[in-house]
């Protein structure tokens, strides 16, 4: 979003501020609840969503005045970073509201949650605030050619297969199309891959070149940069997005955070989540027709898989079949439990047998 636009939203937010106070009112912030039972998942967009729900922040209170402090001190640092073309990371801003007086943060987790709220409020984006995460080494190999604005301010043209080593392209936080554009995209599908070892295993393999893909680290639970690139290839190059994962509950959060959105950011969900995706990751069903080595499943995994039988984002018949065989043989096993049957074996086998045999896991 231009940078003008981004100033002109959080000066009317802090106008109306002012208003209520010059006009004797006590002043206020509403926005959507941001509680577990006010995120729901939308059955049209299949993403995570707010429902009807609102708080209010008021002034007449101690902790409503405290935050709206905060509130301000942290639009007035965007508006110095934005004016001074500077950004911060979310750590940074932490430690800058030590001189911040009644504006500091008791916590980190509550200056990210105040400029997650910050987002809802503008509908803007943290992007758009000049706020980043710290690295995350989310990267991309294949034949995609994008054009990545530089330091300079001028546009540089970069192939993410002929023009990288063997880590790809670093993604960088910001992949709008002010900062990076999209210019030519050589491939039939994209395949996400949670783990380093993994994705280095395919490269080094060239899958990427002998199956015309594309592949992008997750790097665990993605960032919302990587997340972001997968839907901009996934609309407007109109290519499938295919997940590629350790065989675990939180792996399968993994994937339901790239098609659905996360709980956190349900604000931001239609921005970031590709309702299409796929998963063709580990299941319970490859542990037994692959024989794959495995470790058993922790309390805390078997927690998490119940609680996903109750999660509307598994709820199609094959999830649910594929969870509590999970549960029945108390195993999981990671994506490099493939190397069992040699280093080539999950690009010459284990992938194309399930690239062939997509069942649309939803």
């Amino acid at each position: 979003m231009a940078v003008d636009n981004t100033s002109r939203k959080l000066e009317d937010m802090v106008r109306s501020l002012y208003s209520m106070l010059a006009s004797g009112d006590i002043p206020e912030i509403t926005m959507p609840s941001r509680n577990k039972e006010n995120i729901v998942l939308d059955p049209m967009l299949s993403v995570w969503r707010y429902g009807e729900s609102t708080v209010t922040r008021s002034g007449k209170a101690v902790d409503g005045a405290e935050y709206m402090v905060k509130l301000l001190y942290m639009v007035d640092f965007i508006r110095e970073m934005i004016r001074e073309s500077k950004s911060s990371t979310l750590r940074e801003m932490y430690y800058i509201s030590e001189g911040w007086n009644l504006g500091k943060f008791g916590t980190q987790d509550e200056s990210n949650l105040m400029a997650e709220d910050l987002e809802v409020l503008s509908a803007l984006l943290r992007e758009d605030f000049k706020l980043r995460p710290e690295e995350n080494g989310a990267s991309i190999m294949g034949d995609i050619t994008i054009e990545e604005k530089t330091r300079k301010g001028e546009f540089k043209k970069i192939n993410c297969r002929d023009d990288v080593g063997d880590g790809g392209y670093g993604i960088p936080y910001s992949v709008e199309e002010d900062k990076l554009r999209i210019k030519d995209v050589n491939a039939k599908f994209i395949l996400a891959i949670e783990t380093g070892g993994m994705f280095d295993r395919l490269v080094e393999n060239g899958f990427d070149e002998s199956n015309n893909c594309l592949l992008v680290h997750l790097k665990g639970q993605p960032a919302r940069s990587t997340r972001r690139l997968l839907k901009r290839i996934n609309e407007e190059h109109n290519l499938p997005v295919y997940v590629f994962t350790d065989g675990d509950p939180w792996s399968f959060r993994i994937y339901a955070s790239i098609a659905y959105g996360a709980i956190k950011t349900a604000h931001i969900s239609h921005y970031l989540a590709v309702p299409t995706a796929e998963y063709i990751g580990i299941t319970a069903s490859d542990i037994l027709n692959y024989k794959l080595p495995t470790d058993d499943l922790s309390d805390k995994d078997i927690a998490a898989l119940n609680a996903e039988l109750k999660d509307p984002r598994f709820q199609s018949e094959q999830w649910r079949d594929e969870i509590e065989t999970m549960l029945n043989i108390g195993k999981k096993a990671e994506q490099q439990a493939l190397a069992k049957y040699g280093l080539d074996y999950v690009t010459s086998t284990y992938l194309p047998e399930k690239l062939s045999d997509l069942t649309g896991f939803t």
